[in-house]
């Protein structure tokens, strides 16, 4: 299991700065085998965290503008419900009461060149993940993956940028 999450982790440091006209995210997940809540039963958390850091690469290139860099560093993670074994190959996850939010806990900087445009450590949280209706409804990890568009939005873009 350990030299699964070694390889992922491997593969996300070359996704780090996108050879790409936009802004890129370069992302590190700090510790991840003690994160509160991140693995499937049976796939462990190699899985989750390859789609996070896809759709962090992703909002880095739709939303930075040309020429910035994001640094994140991830250092914990809850997914939204809570993961129960059913007969299914693969883990299902579970929301109801009490709810269970989705949280992830990071360390960023924003650099355009050498300059440091902002930088800082959040828990970004969705309480209220269940009242929202999105493209991101029925994805796998969609409540984190709307959270972390709004959270992406409302930190890094511009009110005349995109």
């Amino acid at each position: 299991m350990k030299s699964a999450v070694a390889l992922f982790l491997a593969g996300v440091c070359l996704l780090g700065p996108a050879a790409h006209a936009a802004g890129s995210v370069d992302l590190k997940f700090i510790n991840p085998g003690s994160y509160t809540d991140a693995a499937d039963m049976w796939e462990g958390n190699a899985a989750n965290l390859q789609t996070i850091a896809e759709h962090l690469q992703r909002l880095g290139r739709k939303y930075l503008a040309d020429g910035q860099s994001l640094q994140i560093e991830v250092l914990d993670i809850d997914l939204a419900g809570r993961v129960r074994p059913t007969r299914s190959v693969h883990s299902t996850r579970f929301v109801g009461n009490p709810l269970d939010w989705p949280r992830i806990t990071l360390r960023y900087t924003l650099r355009s060149g050498d300059q440091v445009l902002q930088s800082g450590e959040e828990s970004v949280a969705d309480m209220g993940f269940q009242s929202h209706l999105s493209v991101y409804a029925w994805q796998y990890l969609g409540f984190e993956k709307r959270m972390l568009e709004q959270w992406f939005k409302q930190r890094f873009v511009t009110p005349s940028g995109h």
